[in-house]
């Protein structure tokens, strides 16, 4: 990918340096209303909150609030915010892939008379807070509606690598616009509605809506990669290289290497053949009109 030498944002609080604890396997997705989110945190988090909490003599609830990350430089806890692009190469990148989103998608959104409000990204290290509750490196990186940030710890981009199999920073790029792709759902009021049809339903319909939201966003990363391939950031094995990101963190193939089988009911992002198949056709179409998966029949 071709990111050097271009616009970087400054929508970034960085509050890297705390040391974190805990492994799982990270997922890509969208926190919800009260902490919940697909794949995300659960009960099981929040009881090793508690013994961390009470192994290092911290008020649990401490770890569990939130930060308010306003100013320059904002002492929050025990953690300080740092504004603007940051300095080093990692930083730079997901600073350079912000600013591109937000190019995109300020021209998407005018083209249809609306005005794009651009999200705050927070790099954290290890643990941190947000307005849907607390976040870990596990817990991989996600967007919060309620504060409408985007949160992602650079460690995961090793394990995308590494762990996953999926190298390349044309995957990376893909994360981030995934969860760019799930803001754009929240200005356009979609996701306010899914949670509340979440909240009607049972636990496998739920589910179901989580998996086309999911692969909604997945449709609209693809669309920032198409425009991202006009304005020629995009060099060969690129798309290559964010499909097989999509394919890697499916259910189906997370749910094979952690467990040996896969539970179709329980998919809450989608199978690695639907991911990828939806970052294709947003890639292939580049229109917002292409991505609704809550009309298609087969997804």
């Amino acid at each position: 990918m071709r990111w050097q030498g271009r616009r970087q944002s400054s929508n970034i609080e960085d509050r890297r340096g705390g040391g974190g604890f805990g492994r799982s396997s990270p997922r890509i997705g969208m926190s919800l209303p009260g902490g919940r989110r697909g794949g995300g945190l659960g009960i099981g988090t929040v009881v090793v909150i508690l013994i961390v909490g009470w192994l290092l003599g911290v008020n649990p609830l401490t770890l569990l609030s939130n930060l308010d990350g306003g100013g320059t430089y904002t002492q929050t806890q025990d953690q300080t915010v740092e504004t603007g692009a940051p300095d080093d190469e990692g930083g730079q990148f997901v600073a350079t892939v912000l600013a591109d989103t937000e190019d995109t998608w300020t021209a998407v959104f005018a083209d249809g008379g609306r005005r794009y409000e651009v999200p705050t990204l927070v790099l954290f290290s290890g643990q941190t807070s947000s307005a849907c509750g607390f976040a870990s490196a596990a817990s991989g990186p996600f967007y919060c509606p309620g504060d409408q940030k985007v949160y992602i710890d650079l460690a995961f981009f090793r394990e995308l690598r590494d762990r996953f199999k999926a190298p390349g920073d044309f995957a990376q790029a893909y994360v981030i616009a995934h969860e760019i792709g799930h803001h754009v759902q929240n200005l356009l009021g979609i996701l306010p509605k899914v949670n509340e049809e979440r909240r009607r339903v049972s636990q496998t319909e739920a589910n179901a809506l989580s998996v086309r939201v999911e692969l909604q966003a997945d449709c609209l990363a693809g669309i920032w990669a198409a425009e991202a391939d006009r304005k020629g950031l995009v060099e060969v094995g690129d798309v290559d290289e964010a499909l097989n990101a999509a394919a890697r963190i499916g259910d189906d193939t997370l749910q094979k290497q952690s467990q040996g089988y896969v539970v179709p009911d329980s998919f809450t992002h989608g199978s690695a053949a639907q991911r990828s198949r939806w970052f294709r056709r947003g890639y292939s179409e580049g229109r917002l009109d292409a991505c609704d998966t809550f009309s298609a029949a087969n997804i």
